[in-house]
């Protein structure tokens, strides 16, 4: 079976990897995109956290390849990957809709980050944690015309750990993933690749994320906050608060029930000499934050903050 691969991310290089060597898949082309793009939902352009020089592995893989510059309705990218004649497309590590025209022309199997029908659309691993969901999982599907409702044809399920942070846990799926392509690539290519739709009863789409939305509601609490910065330290921009009009990421911070009388949103020193901020019923201590072009590590914090501590501007109430 001819394949043309779709990503561009350190996941879809592994899918690509999995692809190239299943017995029965050829893959006779590539389609990825530049780490900086626009997409519907952000014209400016978004970036991609987890990009991976694709075009530069097709090169060395000895496979062709195309990059996508503004959509996939580029008539020259279409012309391009029918020229290839794929018998199907698989698409790992991919932030843009499959034109129906492209899955006329051969079908297309994605894989998303949980457990279909539930966490569709963008970031569900994100939103898995904030919501504080204890197990999640990736789904091989067979696209179609809505946001990832097509029949499935694999799952996996992972747990979320309570001490996961969104690196640790999209590493656990990635391995996920990569099995599932393992086991379902041979009977893709033998037509023996066995779909079930979608309970659409079951379903919830989630909006994508910007680094916008990492901004920290301080009167939420401690176990709320902690998922949030846990949910979105690196490899992505960072929860955040805003401290003398200028961002401060949180990138390590430990939660602690022990409210020590510190006010919503303030950062006090403890009798530790640790810092920590408030929130509605504890406190988050810092362990490593960035602020004023620098990252500050635990026993750098005095030298920032000094000994009375720094009121956060709580800028969530006029966005909210």
């Amino acid at each position: 079976m001819k394949i043309v691969f779709i990503g561009s991310s350190t996941f879809g290089l592994r899918c690509l990897d999995a692809c190239i060597e299943t017995a029965g898949i050829d893959v006779v082309g590539l389609v990825t995109a530049p780490q900086t793009f626009a997409i519907s939902y952000r014209p400016a352009g978004v970036t991609n956290v987890l990009h991976a020089n694709m075009a530069g592995a097709a090169e060395a893989r000895k496979i062709p390849f195309a990059v996508l510059q503004r959509s996939m309705n580029e008539p020259h990218l279409f012309d391009t990957v029918c020229a290839w004649r794929p018998d199907a497309f698989v698409v790992a590590g991919w932030y843009h809709m499959i034109p129906r025209r492209w899955r006329a022309f051969a079908p297309a199997y994605g894989l998303h980050a949980s457990l279909l029908p539930d966490y569709s659309g963008g970031a569900p691993l994100v939103w898995a944690m904030i919501n504080g969901e204890t197990r999640t999982g990736i789904t091989l599907f067979q696209m179609n015309d809505g946001i990832d409702s097509g029949p499935v044809a694999a799952q996996a399920e992972e747990t979320i750990y309570g001490d996961d942070t969104i690196a640790s846990l999209y590493a656990r799926i990635e391995e996920r993933g990569v099995e599932l392509l393992q086991h379902a690539l041979p009977a893709l290519a033998k037509g023996t690749l066995t779909l079930h739709e979608q309970d659409e009863g079951l379903r919830r789409v989630f909006p994508q994320r910007s680094p916008e939305d990492g901004l920290i509601d301080w009167n939420q609490d401690v176990a709320s906050i902690d998922r949030f910065i846990r949910a979105q330290t690196r490899p992505y921009p960072g929860a955040f608060s805003m401290l003398q009009g200028q961002r401060m990421t949180f990138w390590v911070a430990r939660p602690s029930c022990d409210k020590r009388h510190v006010g919503i949103g303030c950062i006090q020193r403890t009798a530790a000499d640790r810092y920590a901020v408030g929130c509605r019923d504890g406190v988050i201590v810092l362990q490593e934050i960035d602020y004023d072009n620098r990252t500050w590590s635990e026993p750098e914090l005095a030298e920032l903050l000094g000994p009375g501590g720094q009121q956060l501007e709580n800028i969530w109430r006029k966005t909210s």
